[in-house]
């Protein structure tokens, strides 16, 4: 297994290969974000399509059936009332009212599934979560501190061979 920049894990690296390790990591974090704030986006223009959908297809229930239902529904108003009969029923006029009514309703459900959607894609709060998990990640950087080293013995103490490989290392 190895770090990011090559280096094995466990090494001692330099604070140059450490840097570069956590700025290889930083950048992959910020592209993860970015990623994850273009998928939010796509799922709130996607619920904004659904309602335009919804729209769309209120009103063109609206006209189209308009016509065909108000004939259907008014005869058949009449008819329900008498009017098939030769009793006289009610008059065709309010009949078609009637069916025009019923059309409207229908209309405004569709509306109010469109309505709902567009709430739905509105209150979606994805870039914003995004932002606030951004500034979360850039503060925790803001205030990471080192991690306190272990105490060294003295220089006296210790073989050569250690002090010459941090030397290495270090440089």
């Amino acid at each position: 297994m190895s770090a990011p920049d090559g280096s094995p894990v466990g090494a001692e690296r330099s604070i140059g290969q450490l840097f570069a390790s956590a700025t290889t990591e930083l950048s992959a974090l910020v592209h993860d974000e970015i990623a994850l704030a273009k998928a939010q986006l796509k799922q709130d223009v996607k619920r904004g399509a659904v309602s335009g959908v919804g729209f769309s297809a209120a009103g063109a229930v609206l006209v189209f059936s308009l016509p065909m239902l108000n004939f259907a529904l008014a005869y058949g108003i009449h008819a329900w009332t008498g009017g098939h009969n030769g009793e006289g029923g009610w008059n065709l006029g309010w009949c078609f009212l009637l069916s025009f009514a019923a059309n409207v309703l229908i209309a405004g459900l569709l509306a109010l599934i469109g309505v709902v959607f567009a709430k739905k894609a509105k209150k979606s709060k994805g870039p914003q979560k995004v932002a606030a998990s951004m500034k979360e990640t850039a503060g925790v950087l803001q205030n990471a501190k080192p991690h306190p080293r272990p105490e060294l013995p003295a220089l006296e103490q210790r073989a050569p061979e250690a002090i010459e490989a941090v030397a290495r290392s270090s440089s």
